[in-house]
């Protein structure tokens, strides 16, 4: 097998090599085959499920947010309680959660998520939005430190648990969005009984990791919270540099759990050269100007990522977000010309078309590349500025055609995503890419974070603009039952 085709070193395999001919069905058949013939079954069903329901949740609170808080209230509130608690978990947790055992994780984890789930549930919908959001914080908090914990438990399992932890993820959107509307408008599910499923879901962790995962594999150390790390290269990742000789590496009996830190970023750099990379306990830098001139480093790097790809990002997470929060609850039809019976209607099938459209275009690229970052960011930014002007002026004649647009908004955003990590993998030095990988994943946190403040603005002056010109149907829109 040739260099091109093998699944070793990172995406290698799972993307056409520069200057080769497009992947035929033939060529992905015979990769997918490789992998799952070497796979062990049980890791990638459990990192699978790791995914799926770790952030299945997440989407599930979005798509129910016009039901949760009503058209009173802004849906970037419900954003941004869904978003915040899991970035800060994200960047804080790293310097302490590996001195907590990973089953003890997984407990946690499961009642946080399951308590906030049942506190949305319980909640009349006539009592204050801050008790609900209370709730949606619990499921967000449950929800970063479940990533931080999975991807670090990647390092003892391969890259085929992080390929499924991946894929895992990316049918979270789609099934989630989907699970809510077919229980809403297909079964006649209240708000309520949609809630108590959902709160039931997080116990599938445990099942995935009491019974399903090999725990054998897992090797802890009590002893790592004292001790620096240091990254050793792998074979797979020398195989990423063109006519160099393959190295091989140390792999000490005392591992330890990797710091999550890094094993976060191994989620952006799908193959084995992050996962299953070696580490080894190096004494702590005593010298504070190592430290600073290791940050400034660091600083200038990230300068140099800035335009190439955090900026484009940035930009389409800016603008999808803002869409699905901020003005797709405006983007309302009269009942008659809708397949819905209902307005409220209208806000969760909007999110379903968008997680298809994410789900397909983060699984294309095998088939297809996306080297120019900048031309679907400003697509996207496009489609802000064409919805926001139907909602302005209702100029669009069908709603199928905004079904049609809102899937494009999905397939753009899925694609920016994916192709971003893909070039750094390609165009960033060896030494660099680790880091880059991770600076670079801010940009969509922050694209969020920046969309739940513009979204609340957003929505509330659209619906008062259509109200005042005739067309009060975001206010006919109530809190769910």
């Amino acid at each position: 097998m040739d260099r091109s085709s093998s699944s070793t070193g990172p995406l290698r395999g799972l993307l056409p090599m520069p200057g080769s001919p497009s992947s035929s069905w033939a060529r992905f058949r015979a990769r997918t085959g490789e992998i799952f013939k070497r796979a062990d079954a049980s890791v990638m069903i459990a990192f699978w499920l790791f995914g799926l329901i770790n952030n299945v949740l997440y989407v599930i609170i979005l798509s129910a947010a016009q039901d949760l808080v009503g058209s009173a209230v802004p849906k970037g509130v419900v954003l941004l309680a869904d978003v915040l608690p899991s970035f800060l978990t994200k960047l804080v947790a790293p310097y302490f959660i590996h001195r907590i055992p990973y089953s003890l994780r997984i407990i946690i984890l499961v009642c946080l998520s399951s308590a906030g789930m049942l506190l949305l549930a319980y909640t009349p919908a006539d009592k204050s939005v801050g008790i609900k959001m209370a709730g949606v914080i619990l499921a967000s908090l449950s929800s970063g430190g479940g990533e931080l914990s999975f991807l670090g438990m990647t390092h003892y399992f391969g890259h085929v648990s992080l390929a499924a932890w991946g894929s895992g993820t990316g049918g979270a959107g789609l099934i989630g969005a989907g699970m809510y509307v077919v229980m809403r408008e297909w079964w006649g599910f209240t708000v309520k009984g949609c809630l108590l499923v959902s709160a039931a879901l997080p116990g599938v962790l445990a099942f995935a990791f009491f019974f399903v995962l090999p725990r054998e594999r897992l090797r802890t150390n009590g002893n790592t919270s004292s001790r620096g790390y240091e990254r050793v290269t792998t074979a797979e990742d020398e195989l990423d540099r063109e006519d160099e000789p393959i190295l091989t590496t140390e792999r000490g009996e005392d591992f330890g759990d990797i710091p999550t830190a890094e094993a976060a970023e191994s989620l952006l750099a799908p193959g084995p050269g992050s996962t299953a990379a070696a580490y080894h306990s190096q004494p702590p830098h005593k010298n504070g100007r190592t430290k600073t001139a290791r940050f400034l480093s660091n600083l200038r790097r990230t300068k140099s990522l800035f335009f190439p790809y955090m900026l484009p990002l940035l930009l389409v997470y800016i603008a999808e977000y803002t869409i699905n929060q901020g003005v797709s609850p405006t983007l309302l039809f009269p009942l008659d010309e809708s397949p819905f019976s209902e307005f409220r209607s209208f806000y969760p099938f909007y999110g379903f078309l968008y997680q298809l459209g994410v789900f397909i275009s983060r699984s294309s690229t095998p088939w297809v590349r996306i080297h120019h970052l900048y031309l679907p960011s400003l697509l996207q930014v496009g489609n802000l500025v064409l919805l926001t002007l139907h909602a302005l002026f209702n100029f669009i004649p069908s709603v199928y055609i905004v079904f049609v647009v809102i899937f494009w908004e999905g397939l753009l955003g899925g694609a920016v995503y994916v192709n971003t990590f893909a070039e750094i993998m390609e165009n960033v030095p060896l030494e660099e890419r680790e880091f880059s990988l991770g600076a670079t994943s801010v940009s969509d946190s922050g694209g969020i974070c920046i969309a739940g403040f513009l979204g609340m603005v957003m929505e509330v002056w659209l619906c008062e603009w259509q109200v005042r010109h005739g067309r009060d149907w975001c206010r006919r829109i109530s809190v769910g039952s």
